[in-house]
């Protein structure tokens, strides 16, 4: 189903991870509206995609904070300027009129901006699929975990190696009814300490073994069938089946826009403009010579981005946009 839904904003913000969301708050620091569009169904990209239990460490003034404590801290900090939201849409195409640029979602959604800062990370991710199962896509079958809390008291079974299913295996181990967690390999790639924690609670570890069948009744799930290599098979409750198996990252439709493009990168001057009148880029998407890769510096990027928008929609503005210790 398509929506005709037409959407008119200073800034369209395409990317709603940490970098897109200082941006959303930055833009009404500047007094510009913002609109924030995001292929996930929700707010802070891979943070809480991939990582939404684990501490991260390396910003400015927060010694140790949660994944998702913090998107939600930066989603609390735009709210005082009611950025609106799109999430679970994906930006098409880009067209520029005289004074304005229109973005088609793949909903049918027309957004027309002023201007436009891309902050979309390392591009679309489209999660690994789980080979069997698909069927049970969104009834017992996900790739993300939105809220621990909806899996109280159901027995999980998650499937994968790596830094998100030792995560989510530790998260949920608690809260769940039973955790198993399901690995092809016999080793895994994830942290070190989080694998012992995980190997010293109730998890159930099953390695060098696939998930080969998901069932049950009355579009309720219930089982799921694991067979090693070797060729033995086992059957383990399941009312939910999450497959972290990681995710292929692309720039999608932004690969059509005419950017100026730097591998899976978009190139950028000083005060990250694009080559396309009025388009942006800042966080891990933007490129320049002497980039570092850091959440930190993505901050400063769309923050430098937005002053440049807000000075070159208004002329009369100074670039300098005073501190916000003196805002009211």
């Amino acid at each position: 189903m398509t929506t005709s839904q037409t959407v008119s904003t200073d800034v369209l913000i395409v990317g709603a991870g940490p970098t897109g969301l200082y941006g959303a708050y930055y833009a009404g620091f500047r007094g510009l509206t913002a609109t924030v569009v995001d292929v996930l169904p929700q707010s802070g990209g891979q943070v809480m995609a991939l990582y939404p239990e684990k501490q991260i460490r390396d910003v400015a003034a927060i010694p140790a904070i949660k994944g998702r404590d913090f998107v939600a801290a930066l989603v609390e900090q735009a709210a005082s300027y009611e950025p609106t939201y799109l999430l679970g849409r994906q930006a098409l195409t880009l067209e520029h009129t005289a004074d304005e640029a229109v973005v088609i979602l793949d909903d049918g959604t027309v957004v027309r901006a002023r201007a436009v800062v891309l902050t979309s990370g390392i591009g679309t991710p489209t999660p690994r699929p789980l080979e069997c199962g698909q069927e049970w896509l969104g009834s017992g079958l996900s790739y993300f975990v939105t809220d621990p809390l909806q899996h109280a008291g159901q027995d999980v079974v998650i499937v994968g190696g790596g830094d998100s299913a030792l995560d989510w295996a530790d998260a949920l181990e608690p809260i769940a009814r039973s955790v198993t967690l399901v690995h092809r390999r016999k080793a895994f790639r994830g942290h070190a300490a989080t694998l012992e924690r995980v190997r010293s609670s109730s998890t159930r570890l099953h390695t060098d073994t696939q998930v080969v069948e998901l069932t049950g009744d009355d579009g309720r799930l219930s089982k799921v069938t694991l067979r090693t290599t070797t060729g033995q098979e086992s059957v383990v409750a399941a009312d939910q089946v999450i497959a972290a198996l990681g995710f292929i990252s692309d720039l999608g439709p932004l690969r059509d826009w005419g950017l100026e493009l730097r591998g899976r990168s978009v190139a950028v001057d000083r005060a990250m403009r694009t080559n396309l009148p009025r388009v942006y880029a800042a966080g891990d998407l933007a490129d320049y010579d002497g980039k570092v890769r850091l959440m930190s510096v993505g901050f400063g990027e769309v923050a430098t981005a937005m002053n440049h928008v807000a000075v070159d929609l208004d002329p009369e503005l100074a670039l300098f946009p005073g501190h916000s210790t003196d805002a009211v």
